[in-house]
């Protein structure tokens, strides 16, 4: 049986993607998104990076949560972020 949910229970964005034992979610505080746009906007660029499995995008709540196969690349994903127009304030705590 197969499922685009992630480890976490949130679901999986990416096309084909699956879960994988090792994998790590991380939560990042995104400032500047307001709706439904921004979400599809931070989604498809994240979604774009090597290694990343899945992307959920909370926007009433200022979050991203990346899961990715081996640590997440920080650096990566802020510029990610930054090209789809918005901030990666830090790692939500």
């Amino acid at each position: 049986m197969s499922s685009c949910c992630t480890p976490d229970g949130s679901c999986g964005t990416g096309a084909g993607a699956t879960a994988v034992a090792d994998s790590t979610a991380t939560a990042y505080r995104v400032s500047g998104m307001s709706c439904g746009h921004c979400k599809s906007a931070i989604t498809a660029s994240v979604s774009a990076l090597d290694g990343v499995l899945s992307v959920d995008v909370d926007v009433d709540g200022g979050l991203v949560t990346v899961t990715t196969a081996a640590d997440p690349d920080d650096a990566a994903i802020a510029a990610a972020i930054d090209d789809a127009g918005y901030e990666l304030t830090g790692r939500a705590a």
